[in-house]
């Protein structure tokens, strides 16, 4: 992998993770135009991955010192605490999934940009579904509500999900929580949040992995050190830009670039 594809792939990696366009779907599509699909794609993958989670880490910054001091600085049972105890919870069906079935997962990466497609159009139809619904709640004159550990459950459900490259993270949980009733203002935050233990913990264990050459990879240092920062500036951007967007309900233009990316990736894979 050369230089300048790190940099593309990264800037890639950076705006699509929290778009709706999954990032994982748009790595896969990239890599198969640039010929760099291989062996060393989930080398490449966790550290743009881990770059986006500190982007994250920055954006929302004050909240996570909000949520760390509400939970560690008293001992009384407060909203700090509670909201902690939520993504806990949405945080159990992609831990089982990871313990159990982190080859099968594996598997599906690589396998072609078929699955890609198909993944992607299933994106679009969740995210014209559930901003249509939310717009029909908000003409009744509906408020929605604060997520519940029901709804962090649900939101855990399609996180697991997401693991399938070309099915959005962000997309599958942000519209899994405006189907629950959550207020927009709420789900994307919560979306961001809920997903900073996980990437991190398996970045760890990558790179336990790689110190032990369990995990190798011939990609140099610096297309690593470049799409790490590009993941990282592009990452920061997105993620603010997308916390207005779910605010200003504009899911439907991301559904209609997912029907044409997931319709690219299936032509592709068929010539």
């Amino acid at each position: 992998m050369s230089w300048w594809e790190a940099l593309v792939l990264g800037i890639i990696q950076g705006l699509t993770e929290f778009l709706p366009v999954s990032s994982s779907g748009h790595l896969e599509i990239g890599q198969a135009l640039f010929g760099t699909a291989g062996e060393d794609n989930l080398t490449f993958a966790v550290v743009v991955h881990t770059a986006t989670v500190l982007a994250t880490i920055v954006v929302l910054w004050r909240e996570i010192v909000q949520l760390l001091q509400g939970t560690f600085c008293t001992l009384e049972w407060n909203r700090e605490k509670d909201y902690v105890a939520k993504i806990l919870v949405s945080m159990i069906p992609v831990f089982v999934v990871g313990m159990f079935f982190k080859d099968e997962v594996e598997a599906f990466f690589g396998n072609g940009l078929l699955l890609v497609g198909v993944c992607l159009i299933v994106t679009a139809c969740l995210l014209f579904f559930s901003e249509w619904l939310s717009k029909r709640i908000a003409q009744k004159g509906r408020e929605g509500h604060e997520v519940t550990y029901r709804d962090a459950f649900i939101i855990g459900l399609a996180q697991a999900c997401a693991v399938l490259p070309g099915l959005s993270r962000s997309g599958t949980t942000i519209a899994t929580g405006l189907l629950c009733g959550v207020k927009k203002e709420s789900v994307a935050q919560f979306s961001f949040l809920m997903v900073l233990i996980p990437i991190l913990g398996e970045a760890f264990l990558d790179l336990l992995d790689l110190l032990q050459g369990e995990l190798t990879s011939s990609i140099g240092l610096l297309p690593l050190l470049i799409g790490f920062v590009a993941a990282f500036v592009t990452g920061c951007f997105a993620c603010r830009f997308m916390l207005d967007i779910v605010r200003k309900q504009k899911l439907v233009y991301f559904a209609i670039y997912c029907v044409l990316a997931g319709a690219f990736a299936i032509t592709w894979s068929l010539v």
